[in-house]
């Protein structure tokens, strides 16, 4: 029976169901890059499915069999995509299986900028009334710049859209948009946008994309948000420029590093708020993400003639 390797410690169980006749290894919540390639040389899959982890050329070279590295969301940059092309292994991604529950994501943080529900809440705790001197953002007629049209992007453009925002948006690979997303490059998206929301995958190309020069560019008092990777921002930049006042508040679900340890610099501003990278953990999300990557490394060696 041909192995798949999950990096994680567990799969929904409707994505089991059509991994039916594969013996199913989990790696469990942290696996190293130790791990996987010893469990790489004691089963040598034919597929892994990324959770959790790095697959690099040391795990790869570990699998003689492995035919498909399949991920368990849509975001692939933990995987050494050219290593896998040099190794005829398929590298597929469930584009899509989350894209409600991060645009959601993405909304809960805006809002939450906009509306200071995390200070108000931590007043009114503290005994305060704070109705006579506090004034929140209104975003019906304000601009939202997206940077990434992906399905995730798109689903957030719609919420956006029916607030009554305006919304611009940048993706060179963006085919076709629907009306209410006006297409633009990245310097109007800085020198427009009132609230900046990333949703594009990170690659070498566009890391540190928000950094101090192109956050000069932008409006003071600009919202920033980030449910996509947190390699797209120069983190010192941004918390400089929340010091200063230049960008009001930011919303953030993913960083350089994760998870995040104690004496994080973002730690403790109150002008930032965090969330541990959970916009595509949802209940359904799960099983969506789950059942997209069994599907699509199935369809993958099903391709391929690989064996059961």
């Amino acid at each position: 029976m041909s192995a798949v390797l999950v990096t994680g410690a567990d799969l929904a169980p409707e994505a089991l169901g059509l991994l039916e006749g594969y013996d199913v290894v989990y790696a469990g919540k942290a696996p190293t890059e130790a791990d996987l390639v010893a469990l790489c040389r004691t089963h040598d899959p034919v597929a892994i499915i990324v959770r959790y982890g790095k697959v690099g050329v040391a795990v790869m070279d570990a699998a003689p069999s492995l035919k498909v590295i399949s991920k368990h969301g849509s975001g692939t940059d933990t995987i050494d995509k050219a290593a896998a092309k040099a190794r005829g292994i398929e590298v597929v991604a469930a584009a899509g299986a989350n894209a409600a529950a991060v645009a959601e994501q993405a909304l809960a943080l805006l809002l939450a900028c906009a509306k200071s529900v995390v200070q108000l809440n931590a007043r009114m705790h503290d005994g305060h009334w704070d109705k006579a001197t506090h004034k929140s953002l209104e975003l019906g007629g304000r601009t939202i710049g997206l940077i990434g049209l992906g399905a995730i992007g798109l689903r957030f453009a719609r919420m956006a859209d029916s607030m009554g925002m305006k919304v611009i948006g940048f993706d060179p690979f963006a085919k076709t948009l629907p009306d209410c997303v006006e297409r633009v490059e990245l310097p109007q998206i800085w020198s427009k946008s009132d609230v900046i929301s990333l949703h594009c995958p990170l690659t070498e190309e566009n890391r540190a994309l928000l950094n101090a020069d192109t956050l000069a560019q932008c409006k003071p008092g600009v919202i920033v948000v980030n449910t996509a990777r947190g390699g797209l921002i120069d983190e010192a930049a941004l918390l400089a420029a929340i010091r200063s006042g230049h960008v009001a508040m930011a919303g953030l679900d993913s960083f350089a590093v994760e998870p995040m340890t104690p004496g994080h610099p973002f730690q403790g501003e109150k002008n930032l708020l965090l969330s541990p990278h959970i916009g595509g953990v949802t209940s359904d999300a799960y099983v969506n993400m789950g059942v997209a990557a069994a599907k699509n490394l199935l369809a993958v060696l099903a391709r391929q003639g690989a064996p059961a």
